[in-house]
């Protein structure tokens, strides 16, 4: 079936952390009556929607959880009062657990995160800045004996992502010496200066940490040794199962642009870097893609990884491939499943098990291997029913959908949340047959018993748009009567590789939940170009961006209006990154949209190829470079379309995003004004395309109600009390 359940006012000269606010438009009120007026809205509905907004995030907060691989211990992160820390429990009996900590004094809090057990079980290693509150997270080592973590490393600069060598003598991590900000393009990019693309280049590299002996410690810290090049920007990696050398993927500075275009390398320690698979030059299916995720099998022999096509580091997906350990040809071990991978852990060396996205399903599927020799070309492959299915959000906190797993992969741990369940920790044992849903897996924590939804209830729906089917979320208003007429809001993702999937509560910016709990049916869609239903469905929009997925974005809206009471003239569009390029070309090829938010969007394609800090990740979806085919970018761009718009548009950025630069969203608000529509462009200082600023989250998520309130209002022909901020 087609649808299935299961004026103008400008703000300057402000105090440091303000917002730039930009305000043009038709039908707005004054400066003065927006400063008597309390900034647009009555006193009722400003406490109103921050009540919404403050309940959305009740409950504890779960970070990383990790398993001894004994299966004995689980640590995991919880928020707390002084900041984020670490507790240890027997994995049976979370209620009974022990902080963790570098600190000196137990009354003492430091901010702790990103944990790896020692394969003997008796140790954790994990960041911490107790030696430099605030300002420098180093290395400790716990023997988790009641005492004091030791530290590890004297760093400066940015670390992440910790592992113990198999033989647990070292700790190998993410580093980049002397970082003035975090790696990655989410990250705000520095200010311009010097010489471009040359000056305050910032290398991410292997460092590794020594530990004298298993279960010893060096006596002082200091500074590691760097593993890998100088000259290459890594971005993931994994040790040898010898612990005497590394694969990893990388690629030539700038890490922030290169990753597209990045390969997979190996290296012993102390040796030079072996290129062992380049994308852009090999033959077949994965010509061109990106590759993730590596894994060492632990014969030594190969290396599993995901690759496909993919739109930013760290959000991965694509299909289960395989190579030998000193190169060749790939194999595609899933290829033609209509789900996407997203990570792989090895079994044994004819065992592998993975995390993909089925649809809205989050799921774990063991495959297993036939392999003929060294020969990767004639592996077969053989698999059954997922291990586990729940239509929700898995992970483990360190990569997309990992889990983590007990040495024997006897049992994987997880966290996991729905729309209508708070995030716990979950267990799987692949031995043991399992229903779908939560209800199929082990919940060893409860953390947010009790804990109820504030917002409405969601299904997953699907239709047909062309030759596809299309999967989403509709969340129904909070308090929803079937006899009564709502408004509905259609909330795009980024990516466009990428997908939405059930979780809970919202941490601000533009979310479903607030718009449900403030009296909206919400559409979420995964349009083609979205992760989970196979690589054919995520490269259906490559050199069509706008067009073949509008029109699944369309088809879903009037499925929402076949089956739902949702008024068609007040249905709204938002989106942030990907998800804002959509908002702003919608706008431009249909009147069936009365509001938008556009967050971080992009408008001209053709001028974005020339200021965005990752024009790496474009020729892969355009097919050629903008001074080759700018055609192909014309035909995407919104702002050749802009006599079309009508639209109310409000425009959110940050000005230092490398992902979609702020001038996008100054060309597209510059451009409706001209054209008499009405809109208002909103410029958030010091952030990147991730916001980090709590308070400028909360911002855009109020921002955002108060525009659809008072374009989309919740009751069918109500009078809007609420006028949009100026």
């Amino acid at each position: 079936m087609n649808w299935t359940s299961s004026r103008s006012c400008w703000r300057a000269g402000m105090a440091a952390g303000a917002v730039l606010v930009f305000c043009f438009g038709m039908g707005l009120r004054t400066a003065v009556a927006q400063e008597t007026a309390g900034a647009g809205l009555t006193a009722a509905d400003h406490a109103r929607i921050e009540e919404v907004l403050k309940g959305l995030d009740r409950g504890h907060h779960i970070g990383q959880v990790a398993v001894s691989p004994d299966g004995k211990r689980l640590a995991w992160i919880q928020q707390a009062a002084g900041g984020d820390e670490i507790r240890v429990a027997a994995t049976m009996n979370l209620n009974n657990s022990e902080r963790v900590t570098a600190a000196a004094k137990p009354e003492e809090h430091c901010q702790e995160n990103e944990m790896a057990w020692a394969p003997d079980s008796k140790g954790l290693a994990f960041l911490s800045d107790c030696g430099s509150p605030g300002r420098q997270m180093d290395l400790y080592l716990s023997k988790l004996d009641g005492g004091r973590a030791r530290r590890l490393t004297e760093l400066k600069g940015f670390a992440e992502s910790p592992a113990f060598s198999p033989d647990g003598t070292k700790v190998g991590f993410l580093y980049v010496e002397g970082a003035t900000r975090p790696a990655g393009a989410l990250a705000a990019m520095k200010p311009p200066a010097g010489v471009i693309g040359e000056d305050g280049i910032e290398v991410e590299r292997v460092a590794v940490a020594e530990v004298a002996s298993p279960g010893l410690f060096k006596p002082g810290p200091g500074a590691p040794e760097m593993a890998t090049p100088a000259k290459l920007h890594v971005y993931e990696f994994d040790w040898r199962p010898d612990s005497k050398g590394l694969a990893y993927v990388a690629a030539d500075p700038p890490g922030e642009n290169n990753w597209w275009v990045a390969k997979l390398y190996t290296q012993g320690l102390g040796e030079a870097a072996k290129e062992i698979l380049a994308p852009a030059t090999v033959e077949g299916a994965l010509h061109g893609l990106q590759i993730a995720a590596p894994k060492w099998s632990p014969d030594g022999k190969a290396i599993a990884f995901i690759g496909g096509l993919m739109s930013d580091q760290g959000a991965t997906g694509g299909d289960v491939w395989i190579i030998a350990a000193n190169g060749g040809s790939p194999r595609d071990l899933s290829e033609g499943r209509p789900t996407t991978s997203a990570w792989v852990e090895w079994g044994s060396d004819d065992l592998l098990f993975a995390s993909e996205l089925a649809g809205g399903n989050s799921q774990l599927l063991r495959y297993r291997l036939n392999r003929s020799g060294g020969d990767m070309s004639k592996i077969s492959t053989s698999f059954g029913s997922p291990i586990f299915s729940i239509p929700g959000t898995v992970g483990d906190g360190r990569l997309e959908m990992s889990l983590s797993a007990t040495a024997d992969r006897g049992l994987f741990v997880f966290r996991a949340s729905t729309f209508d369940h708070p995030t716990e920790i979950y267990g799987a044992k692949p031995g043991v047959v399992m229903t779908s849903g939560l209800e199929g897996v082990m919940q060893l924590s409860h953390l947010n018993d009790g804990i109820e939804p504030t917002w409405g209830k969601s299904e997953s729906v699907s239709w047909r748009s062309d030759k596809f089917r299309v999967q989403g979320w509709l969340m129904q208003p909070k308090g929803y009567d079937p006899a009564k007429r709502y408004p509905l809001i259609v909330l795009v993702h980024g990516g466009p590789g990428s997908a939405v999937t059930a979780s809970w509560g919202s941490y601000g910016g533009l979310n479903a939940a607030a718009f449900s709990a403030l009296g909206y049916f919400v559409l979420q869609p995964n349009p083609r170009g979205s992760f989970g239903q196979g690589e054919e469905f995520t490269q259906a929009n490559r050199k069509d961006f706008g067009y073949g997925d509008l029109r699944d974005i369309l088809a879903g809206v009037d499925g929402a209006l076949k089956h739902y009471p949702v008024d068609p003239d007040r249905v709204g569009i938002t989106g942030w990154s990907y998800g804002g390029f959509m908002t702003m070309f919608a706008v431009t090829q249909t009147n069936r949209f009365k509001a938008a938010v556009a967050g971080a969007g992009i408008s001209n394609w053709q001028s974005y190829y020339g200021e965005n800090s990752i024009d790496q990740w474009m020729t892969p979806f355009f097919g050629a470079t903008v001074y080759d085919d700018p055609a192909v970018y014309a035909k995407s761009s919104a702002i050749n379309y802009i006599k079309n718009a009508t639209t109310p548009t409000l425009v959110v950025v940050g000005d230092r995003d490398g992902e979609c630069p702020a001038p996008q969203s100054f060309e597209f608000w510059h451009a409706l004004r001209g054209r008499g529509v009405a809109t208002q462009l909103v410029v958030y200082p010091n952030e990147g395309h991730g916001f980090t600023d709590p308070a400028h989250r909360l911002d855009v998520m109020e921002r955002a109600a108060e525009w659809f309130a008072h374009y989309l209002p919740p009751a069918a022909g109500q009078t809007p009390s609420v006028a949009p901020r100026q």
